[in-house]
């Protein structure tokens, strides 16, 4: 079960909407966590939403869209479905109305919300689905789901997630709060230092705060050095409560989301730390990933065991004192540059973020995208920070202090893209010698390559799960 008690006092209904029930949650001193899953069969995906709203957790639901769909491709949908073609995801889109109101019919509701996840640069078709079928969750952004994943020009970017917004934000007039998270906090997360997500993260919830939102959440991807997110989070946090101050918001971690452990226990220490740190940094939500990332497409079994895992180390760092202090390595200092530098090009964001990549002001390492500047580079530093090689033409050269390390080569960056994935298990094959775990606890790298009947919490037979990158 979803774990919360969703009736305020006096049982009065609960008020629906992600953002309320997320809110409900954090008042509770419960961390939501969240899985990512789709599948292009309704039944499947019925089953898989029911099997995390069953999880011994606080969770939300999500269906992940297929890539036809993301890229707007739906006759290629539709042909796939039609011919029993496999999709990587939930094409909402293609699939009748009334079917996808069938998969949600008894699950989604005010202790259930189910969010839509996608990755288009080019949304608008993605709210009216979504909106068709009675949700009204989803996220993204104009920056962080055009120049990672698209080749879309990003002022065409900005126009589709302007009118987008508004659809959505349209939803208000009849009763409802929909919900838009920003993916800014996620861009090239593995690449990327804080200062850079930060920006985007509250540039774009700016941005869908001036086209009518009411309620967002503000992503950041766990990076490889504990203490460095932690001084990351604590900033996010604080500029969305300065700039953002008349809307429903929180902030969501997201699970390391570069190269994942190879190991069941390295995944295991890495998802667990990605929930303390949440909890440590007052984050409301946790995106989950599972044991078998870095092998195959996990089953609802393995999710779900996320889930409740991530659940656990949650709870049990509630337990521990609170954070005492942050280091100040000119995270804050940066972003707010960034932000600032921004905002002083035009009243409109969505103008302004077209003109500060034009200018290079915003410039996002290793993205290949044309409306990228393309100059700046990251370093990852021997503990582990990553850190700006190179600024480009962003006005935040000097802020950070200290020398600036070296650009990677090929190899170093090959190395650093690893770091966590080689750190994390060899970490758990240290604890491994130290106590060693039952087998039941930690399973070998080889059993991933079959689904224990133990890990699958689904009500039949063990199923794969496809998604897309967000």
């Amino acid at each position: 079960m979803s774990g919360l008690d969703t009736a305020p006092r006096g049982d009065a209904p609960a008020a629906p909407g992600f953002g309320a029930f997320v809110a409900r949650a954090r008042a509770a001193g419960t961390l939501v966590v969240q899985p990512r899953m789709g599948m292009a069969d309704p039944l499947l995906m019925r089953d898989g939403l029911l099997a995390t709203r069953g999880a011994a957790a606080t969770t939300v639901g999500t269906i992940t869209l297929d890539s036809y769909t993301r890229t707007g491709d739906l006759a290629a949908a539709r042909s796939a479905l039609t011919e029993g073609v496999g999709l990587n995801g939930y094409p909402i889109a293609s699939h009748p109305v009334d079917v996808t109101r069938e998969v949600l019919r008894g699950i989604a509701d005010a202790g259930f919300p189910v969010q839509v996840r996608h990755g288009s640069a080019m949304p608008e078709h993605i709210i009216r689905a979504l909106l068709a079928v009675g949700l009204d969750a989803t996220e993204g952004g104009p920056v962080s789901y055009c120049l990672p994943y698209s080749r879309t020009p990003l002022s065409e970017a900005v126009a589709n997630w302007r009118r987008s917004c508004e659809l959505l934000a349209s939803l208000r007039e009849f009763g409802a709060e929909p919900h838009l998270e920003t993916f800014g906090g996620c861009l090239m997360g593995q690449l990327c230092p804080p200062s850079l997500l930060i920006a985007i993260s509250v540039l774009e919830a700016m941005f869908f705060r001036q086209h009518g939102l009411r309620s967002v959440s503000l992503s950041y991807a766990q990076q490889p050095e504990p203490r460095h997110d932690e001084e990351a989070l604590t900033v996010l946090g604080r500029l969305a409560d300065e700039l953002l101050p008349d809307v429903d918001r929180h902030i969501v971690l997201y699970a390391y989301m570069g190269v994942f452990p190879r190991t069941p226990g390295g995944a295991r220490l890495l998802l667990e730390d990605a929930a303390r740190l949440a909890v440590r940094t007052g984050a409301a939500r946790l995106i989950v990933k599972t044991t078998a990332e870095a092998h195959r497409i996990p089953t609802v079994g393995e999710n779900v065991t996320a889930l409740e895992t991530a659940a656990a180390a949650a709870a049990a760092e509630r337990l521990r004192p609170p954070l005492a202090s942050v280091p100040d390595t000119g995270v804050e200092a940066e972003a707010r540059a960034l932000i600032g530098a921004v905002l002083e090009l035009d009243t409109d964001i969505g103008r302004a973020l077209v003109r500060a990549f034009a200018a290079g002001y915003l410039d996002v390492p290793y993205c290949l995208h044309p409306d990228n500047a393309g100059r700046a580079r990251s370093s990852l530093g021997p503990d582990g920070r990553l850190q700006w090689s190179n600024v480009g033409s962003m006005p935040i050269a000097g802020l950070s202090g200290g020398p600036r390390p070296p650009i990677l080569g090929s190899a170093d960056l090959l190395g650093a893209l690893s770091y966590v994935q080689w750190s994390y298990d060899s970490r758990a094959a240290e604890t491994r010698d130290l106590d060693r775990t039952p087998a039941s606890l930690d399973r070998t790298p080889a059993s991933l390559d079959r689904t224990p009947a133990d890990l699958d919490r689904t009500p039949a037979a063990p199923r794969e799960l496809g998604h897309t990158t967000p």
